[in-house]
């Protein structure tokens, strides 16, 4: 990426680039969408085919792009600067976004993913994407990265307020307590052991959900393994589903922490897959709302942005 102290000839002009994962517009473009996905490994036509069903039942199509676009809506209203959504593997690519925002002007941008945790398996790549298409269509932009917002007060405040909903509503369906779970996507067990810092920030964005709400029993697990060899970080949802079966156990609240947004790691291995395990067990599953464009989350995602362009720039916005 270019240096960070690069000089420009007048007053910066900044712009804020969300990132996110992207999500297929229907269900003929998944096999081209996981193309990019796994950067042009190709999959069994059986998996790619069961991928399709599970976007089948969710509708069809994910509504990522959409609630990422109000995110994006919001939080320039917030700011006061124009805000640009690039997504990784699909449309708007990250490329088209730093094309469209030097386009109108902007010659600093601050980058920040839609993924709390930091892990070179997610941030890394985004950061990758980012650099490239930078050199290939601005090589005179400036960027601010934020590398990892897990441990936020905002994103604590935000994820507080819907775990703590769900929990309370569980509880009084149940008439006592209930046991939290909170979850995030899983990696490959030889990320971390390469260093990777993403499983300590999740359990530790975890903890401090868990302190703001005044709880100490909580338990933390992964989900939505991928479709390759090797072992990948857990305890799985169902495992601990089924240790809750077995103490005679009848409630769960999942609490996806991992995740902003809804799209299919919520709406189908949670709403659907989670859901029918824990009626096959006996448990009734609930989970807490996704943050995605709430108040609190985006007043989160502003002080984020504030804090860092202040940082760069001497002055707060």
């Amino acid at each position: 990426m270019p240096a960070e102290n690069s000089k420009s000839s007048g007053p910066s002009r900044w712009a804020v680039l969300l990132l996110a994962h992207g999500a297929p517009d229907r269900l003929g473009d998944i096999p081209e969408f996981l193309l990019n996905v796994r950067g042009g490994r190709g999959l069994p036509e059986s998996a790619v085919q069961e991928i399709i069903e599970r976007y089948a039942r969710i509708g069809g199509s994910s509504p990522l792009l959409k609630i990422t676009t109000r995110q994006a809506e919001a939080l320039a209203k917030t700011l006061g600067l124009p805000v640009y959504v690039g997504m990784r593997n699909w449309k708007p690519y990250i490329e088209d976004a730093v094309r469209k925002l030097t386009e109108d002007g902007a010659d600093r941008v601050l980058a920040l993913c839609l993924a709390p945790q930091n892990s070179r398996t997610s941030i890394g790549l985004y950061r990758s994407y980012l650099s490239k298409a930078v050199d290939k269509m601005a090589p005179g932009l400036q960027v601010e990265f934020v590398e990892s917002w897990h441990d936020h007060p905002g994103l604590i405040a935000a994820f507080r307020e819907k775990v703590s909903s769900a929990l309370a509503r569980a509880e009084g369906e149940a008439g006592g307590p209930v046991p939290l779970v909170f979850t995030a996507h899983s990696v490959p067990v030889k990320t971390l052991a390469e260093g990777d810092p993403y499983e300590s920030q999740v359990k530790e964005t975890a903890h401090l959900v868990a302190q703001a709400m005044g709880l100490t029993d909580y338990r933390v697990a992964f989900q939505s393994q991928g479709m390759t060899a090797g072992p990948w970080v857990g305890p799985t949802v169902e495992s601990l589903m089924d240790e809750f079966a077995g103490q005679g156990r009848r409630h769960v609240v999942l609490a996806p922490i991992g995740f902003v947004s809804d799209h299919v790691e919520i709406l189908y291995d949670i709403d659907i897959v989670f859901r029918e395990h824990g009626q096959r067990k006996g448990i009734s599953v609930m989970r807490s709302e996704s943050l995605n464009d709430s108040p609190l989350f985006i007043r989160g995602l502003a002080a984020i942005v504030s804090s860092r362009i202040g940082t760069a720039t001497g002055r707060s916005l």
